[in-house]
């Protein structure tokens, strides 16, 4: 593989994993074993058929569970431990492919750990704030983007991999700007559910306030 390929994929397993992993395996195991692509040695177990198939089952629950509002969140949560590993895993084998040492691979990992983690609590923190409504449409409509981008994004890593890379520092730089301002609307949202708690009289809950993100001075009024 050429260095901007193994760069496309080292960014895309570690950013795709912290979205939805099992999606991102399946993917990635379905292509390889199919011989619509030629993954690295050091990732090519992922076109066993027994991961194949473990992914499969791991992405039908998470198809559904990931669709449920709250249960996505508990959902999120307990894969904080899991998807971020993995990415960074994921990203060392892929990034083995330009047959780096030992040095460079454990930097891939650090790498794809970060990219897998900032992915992974962008689409937990929108989550959270979506949960905010009532209805289940949101969150079907957020789960099934998710999918698709996750197996889009991967197709244009192989395929792709300049446009890939410029998505993904585009990427970066939008979730720099956005994760404050989900914080943010979360500690909103957490103080007011608090205020019910406590007998403390407080406004109803906007969602279509709280998914816009007020600046931090609009904020203040929402605490």
């Amino acid at each position: 593989m050429e260095t901007i390929d193994v760069i496309a994929l080292t960014l895309g397993v570690a950013w795709a994993s912290g979205i939805n992993l099992y999606a991102a395996i399946l993917t990635l195991g379905i292509l390889g074993s199919g011989g619509y692509t030629q993954l690295p040695e050091s990732l090519q177990v992922l076109q066993d058929p027994l991961v194949i198939g473990a992914a499969g089952l791991m992405y039908f629950v998470e198809f559904f569970a990931d669709k449920t509002p709250g249960v996505d969140t508990a959902w999120d949560t307990i894969h904080t431990f899991i998807r971020i590993p993995a990415g960074a895993m994921l990203a060392a084998g892929a990034a083995n492919g330009l047959e780096i040492n030992q040095a460079a691979e454990l930097a891939a990992a650090l790498l794809g750990g970060s990219l897998a983690a900032t992915s992974h609590f962008t689409k937990s923190g929108s989550r959270i704030l979506i949960n905010a409504s009532p209805e289940p449409f949101s969150n079907w409509t957020a789960s099934i983007t998710e999918d698709l981008v996750v197996i889009g994004g991967l197709w244009a890593a192989l395929n792709h991999p300049w446009v890939f890379v410029g998505i993904i520092i585009l990427f970066i730089l939008l979730a720099i700007w956005l994760l404050p301002k989900i914080w943010r609307a979360i500690k909103a949202l957490i103080s007011k559910i608090a205020g019910w708690f406590s007998g403390k009289k407080t406004e109803p809950i906007d969602p279509i306030k709280i998914v816009k993100f007020f600046p931090e001075e609009k904020n203040d009024k929402l605490e």
